[in-house]
């Protein structure tokens, strides 16, 4: 789409947030299965919102086992599990393909290393879908936190160069359509962060397309300070916003922390989302909807005939920014940035999905919001 050509990423040529759509072809079975499709649809979708709804009430009914916290924490990861697994079997996602990825190859085959994230533990991973969320919850049991941006009057101001982008992501060599200007938008300084706040499962996901700030109760802490009280691994997405999985948004600096980090681990996890097909939509729900989000996005992957695929890569925890044998030089020898941590991340979750990072970041994505709106009511 040309008028949303402002948005595509200079450096790679990537449109990062619009949804992708199938490849336009001529299918007779896809004109006669429509009514098929439809009913499936409608079938799977109610019963997701049944098992939602079931979830919602068995979650409340936990509370009393609060008291006992490792009973209650036990039982509210099975009603997750169990719950979780089935809405996802119902969708059509009977099974997500998760391996571990190894940075450092060797002829040797690489043996299996535990990825059992503790309470505290940070697990980083790109966003581009509310499904890995889904995944996240019935695996680990994790705290789901959003960051949440200083406010307009604490920004910086337009034009200013407080927080430069301090790497040239894709095939930025200044020179023919990697010299492509983008408009005044991109002179934008890259926003801070006061801290985080903690959302529940449903609440993520009713999130999942929307960009900082997020509409989100509750009081806005340190990293720190909710590790000292988390329940179980914390879950943090450094491009702050969905994308379409095209690309790699650029990580925000969330962290501000050196690396190797210490007192805790790192887990660095990739997810990569299959395009969609004429009988198979895509996962990934980069654009919010405007009805009772994400339940659009929930009826079209239920009226999907073909398996939905995703793929998961977990790197070896060795290999990760929390291992003590890390060594930092060895992938950020060109960053001078103050969050090692972040840029580390992006720079392994890119390798491990053969991913391109963009320049582009959830500052771009507020801003196409808003110009995709416009064009819709205008």
């Amino acid at each position: 789409m040309e008028k949303f050509s402002a948005y595509r990423d200079p450096g790679t040529g990537i449109q990062p947030f619009l949804r992708p759509v199938p490849p336009l072809e001529v299918d007779l079975f896809v004109k006669i299965s429509l009514p098929l499709r439809l009913a499936l649809g409608v079938i799977r979708t109610a019963l997701v919102l049944l098992i939602g709804l079931a979830y919602i009430i068995l979650d409340k009914c936990l509370l009393v086992f609060y008291p006992i916290y490792p009973l209650y924490a036990l039982l509210e990861h099975s009603v997750k599990f169990i719950l979780g697994r089935i809405a996802l079997f119902v969708l059509g996602i009977f099974w997500i393909h998760v391996e571990q990825f190894n940075r450092k190859r060797s002829r040797a085959p690489k043996l299996p290393e535990s990825w059992n994230p503790r309470p505290g533990d940070i697990i980083v991973s790109n966003w581009s879908s509310w499904v890995e969320a889904i995944w996240l919850a019935l695996r680990y049991n994790p705290v789901f936190v959003l960051p949440v941006p200083v406010s307009h009057s604490e920004s910086p101001v337009p034009g200013t160069a407080s927080t430069p982008i301090t790497h040239k992501p894709g095939r930025r060599t200044d020179t023919g359509s990697a010299n492509v200007q983008l408009p005044s938008r991109a002179s934008l300084s890259r926003v801070q962060f006061r801290g985080f706040q903690k959302v529940s499962l449903l609440k993520l996901i009713s999130l999942t397309g929307h960009a900082p700030p997020f509409d989100v109760s509750g009081s806005c802490m340190s990293l720190e300070e909710i590790q000292q009280n988390a329940g179980g691994p914390i879950v943090v997405f450094p491009e702050c916003t969905t994308s379409n999985g095209r690309g790699l948004l650029r990580f925000a600096s969330v962290f501000r922390k050196n690396v190797p980090v210490k007192k805790y681990q790192v887990f660095i996890m990739n997810i990569r989302c299959d395009p969609p097909s004429s009988l198979a939509h895509t996962l990934t729900h980069s654009m919010p909807s405007r009805f009772i989000n994400p339940l659009p996005e929930l009826f079209a992957i239920a009226m999907s005939l073909a398996p939905t695929q995703m793929t998961i890569r977990l790197l070896a925890p060795s290999e990760s920014p929390g291992s003590q044998l890390f060594i930092a030089s060895e992938i950020l020898s060109d960053y001078s940035g103050d969050d090692q941590l972040s840029e580390a991340c992006a720079i392994l979750i890119a390798s491990m999905g053969k991913m391109k990072r963009t320049a582009m970041g959830w500052e771009d994505k507020c801003n196409f919001l808003e110009f995709y709106e416009s064009k819709r009511n205008g």
